[in-house]
C-alpha cells in the first residue's frame, strides 16, 4: 500500500461516523489474500469451510469460517473467484499460520496455496462506503453489484459490494497500482479520505466481525453471527467441527450473540473480557473487534450472553470498570435463533 501512502496518506484522517455516512475512502491495509489454484482447490475448500465454496459463482462473493475440531472460529474469511483462482482474504496476522495449517490438509489434492496479496492485480485495496460513494464508483463501474456480496471483474479491477452500513453500500476496490495511480486522486476529490481505522469502524457499523490473532478458538460461529450474514451452510457436507456447529444451532437456543457498542476507553481491545454488573464474578463476553470512533472512544462488536445484551449493563474489564453503551446491530440478532 505504498502507492497509498505516497497520494492519499497526507489527506487521510481518522473518521467519525457522520463522516463515514456522507462519503469516505479509505485504505484495507490489515488484510492478506490466500490463493488457491488447481482444479480440485474448490472441493478441498468445500471440506475445510464452513460455507458452500463449490457453488460459488464467479459474480459473487461469499463468508466463510475456518473451525478448529471443537467447532472454535480459527479465521473467517471474505472468499471469491478470480479466472480459475480462489481466493481468501484475511488479516495477515494470521495468513501466514492458517495457510500453514491449511496446506497441511491438502494431501493428494490437486491445489497449490500461495500468498497473493502482493500479486499486481491486487497491490492496492481500498474501501469505499457512504451516500456518495455509488455515484462516485459509477464513474468507473456500470452498473454497480445489486446486493451485498456481489462482484464484478473489470479490467479496472475486482469490485466486490460488502455488507452496508449507515444505510448505504459498502465497497472494495483491489486494483493494481497502475489504476490507483489514475484512480486515487478523483476519488480523494470527490469523497473524505479516511485512515486504515475509518474502514475498521465502517466493518464495525456493518455487524461483520473478523477473527483476529487475539480472538482465535475463542467462538463458534453462531456466537459472532456468522450465520446471520450467510457465512454457515448447514446443508453443506462435513469440515472440521461440522458437528458442534450444526449441534449448537439446533439443540437448544442460542444463547450469545455479538453486538455492538461503544466505550469511552482507548485501551479497549479484542480478546479483552467484559463483565455484566448482575453477574460480576464472571465474564459474560469478549471484545471482537474494535475501532476508535472519533470522539475519544472506540465502538465495537462484542460477544456476549443474550442475557447481558438484554440487561444493557456491562463494562470492560470488570464489574466495576468502564460501562458500555449499546447500539442497535443492522440486523435481528434472534433472526435464526430455534
Amino acid at each position: 500500500m505504498s502507492l497509498w501512502n505516497e497520494l492519499m496518506a497526507p489527506k487521510a484522517q481518522s473518521l467519525n461516523t457522520t463522516q463515514l455516512a456522507v462519503g469516505f475512502v479509505a485504505p484495507i491495509a490489515d488484510q492478506g489474500l490466500i490463493a488457491l489454484d488447481g482444479e480440485e482447490s474448490a472441493h478441498f475448500l468445500h471440506g475445510q469451510l464452513t460455507n458452500d465454496v463449490e457453488h460459488l459463482a464467479a459474480g459473487e462473493a461469499r463468508l466463510a469460517g475456518y473451525c478448529s475440531p471443537k467447532g472454535r472460529l480459527l479465521a473467517s474469511f471474505l472468499m471469491w473467484r478470480s479466472d480459475n483462482t480462489l481466493l481468501l482474504q484475511l488479516p495477515r496476522d494470521i495468513q501466514a499460520a492458517v495457510q500453514k495449517r491449511l496446506s497441511m490438509f491438502v494431501l493428494r489434492a490437486k491445489t497449490k496455496l500461495s500468498d497473493a496479496t502482493e500479486q499486481p492485480a491486487h497491490q492496492v485495496v481500498i474501501g469505499l462506503g457512504g451516500g456518495l460513494a455509488e455515484a462516485v464508483l459509477q464513474t468507473w463501474f456500470e452498473p454497480l453489484p445489486a446486493r451485498p456480496y456481489g462482484l464484478l471483474q473489470h479490467p479496472l479491477g475486482t469490485l466486490i459490494r460488502l455488507a452496508d452500513a449507515f444505510g448505504a453500500p459498502r465497497y472494495q476496490w483491489l486494483m493494481s497500482q497502475e489504476v490507483a495511480r489514475t484512480v486515487l486522486p478523483e476519488l480523494a476529490e470527490r469523497l473524505t479520505v479516511g485512515d486504515a481505522a475509518s474502514w475498521q469502524l465502517s466493518s464495525i457499523h456493518a455487524g461483520v466481525p473478523q477473527i483476529s490473532k487475539a480472538t482465535q478458538e475463542q467462538f463458534v460461529p453462531q456466537m459472532i453471527n456468522f450465520e446471520l450474514l450467510g457465512g454457515v451452510n448447514f446443508k453443506k457436507g462435513c469440515y472440521p467441527g461440522q458437528e458442534i456447529v450444526a449441534r449448537s444451532q439446533y439443540l437448544g437456543k442460542l444463547k450469545r450473540r455479538t453486538t455492538l457498542v461503544t466505550i469511552p476507553d482507548q485501551a479497549a481491545v479484542a480478546g479483552a473480557e467484559v463483565f455484566a454488573t448482575a453477574d460480576p464474578e464472571q465474564p459474560c463476553g469478549m471484545i471482537v473487534n474494535t475501532a476508535p470512533n472519533g470522539r475519544g472512544g472506540i465502538d465495537a462488536l462484542v460477544e456476549m450472553k443474550l442475557a447481558a445484551i438484554e440487561a444493557a449493563s456491562v463494562r470492560l474489564g470488570s464489574a466495576e470498570g468502564t460501562a458500555l453503551e449499546f447500539h442497535s446491530m443492522p440486523y435481528l440478532l434472534d433472526a435464526l435463533d430455534v
